[in-house]
């Protein structure tokens, strides 16, 4: 299990604000934002790039906020896939199994389970130059499976893909979770997060404002941000003005079951909830 408690760092002119997060192990977890709200630094800290002002970060009970990032087994999978320029693809996948002290039998067996696994067979001898977008993000997510990683962590991995290449992607995630590694997630898109997540984290402004299961998030969005940025655009100034209505806006009126009498907050329904 990995926990972010308290975390809070001060980057610029940008402030995490005491990020707690519990990942279970073997999930896929998606940190949802617009750009900007700190997810691509909060990814950072976890995997010891960047070290918190304050806070801890936790894996199976053991405090690894100043463990070297080599010694983390986390792996990070940069957003513009950071693939080493000078060398081939099957020295990009080898490059981490060097510091293992495997030999070259070893080493190429391993590489060509983890091309063979990620779908860049055909690629081993080539440079990064000729490849695609969708062809560097497998062969960068292949040179991070080489570290046998147990936390996978994904800066916006699908965001410059077409939409048959991030359908292909997100099969390969899936596959790649089933086979029990932990995945982190980063994106700002919601349909992304709930076609693969266990569980969806909402970041704005450097905050946690929402944790739960993508129903849970879709269903019972628990501030006005969540739910447009879950596509709802229904949602209203609401006070209640008996134990089963509510004026929605001081001008409509609505049959809403409550346990209260009076004060205000706001409602929201979906599309679908309406019959006319």
């Amino acid at each position: 299990m990995l926990e972010l408690r308290n975390i809070s760092k001060k980057y610029k002119d940008f402030n995490l604000n005491n990020v707690c997060i519990t990942i279970e192990d073997g999930k896929y977890f998606v940190l949802l934002g617009k750009s900007g709200s700190g997810k691509s630094l909060l990814l950072q800290i976890i995997a010891g790039l960047i070290h918190p002002d304050k806070g801890e970060v936790i894996v199976n009970g053991k405090y690894i906020t100043n463990t070297k990032i080599q010694n983390r087994h986390i792996g990070l999978v940069f957003q513009d896939y950071a693939i080493f320029p000078h060398l081939s693809i099957y020295d990009n996948i080898a490059f981490p199994l060097k510091f293992k002290r495997l030999n070259k039998k070893q080493i190429s067996q391993k590489v060509n389970k983890l091309a063979e696994k990620t779908g860049v067979v055909a690629l081993l001898h080539r440079k990064p130059n000729t490849l695609s977008g969708g062809e560097l993000q497998r062969v960068a997510l292949a040179r991070t499976l080489a570290s046998e990683p147990k936390y996978l962590l994904l800066d916006e991995p699908l965001s410059s893909l077409d939409i048959q290449l991030r359908s292909e992607l997100q099969s390969l995630l899936r596959n790649i979770n089933k086979d029990g590694i932990t995945i982190i997630h980063v994106t700002h898109n919601f349909e992304e997060a709930i076609s693969l997540a266990d569980k969806v984290g909402i970041i704005n402004n450097g905050s946690i404002i929402q944790v739960g299961s993508p129903k849970e998030i879709f269903h019972n969005p628990k501030s006005k941000f969540v739910a447009n940025f879950t596509g709802i655009k229904n949602f209203y100034n609401a006070i209640i003005i008996s134990k089963n209505a509510v004026l929605l806006e001081n001008k409509i009126k609505v049959v809403y079951i409550s346990q209260r009498e009076n004060g205000a907050g706001m409602i929201m329904f979906r599309s679908e909830d309406i019959v006319v």
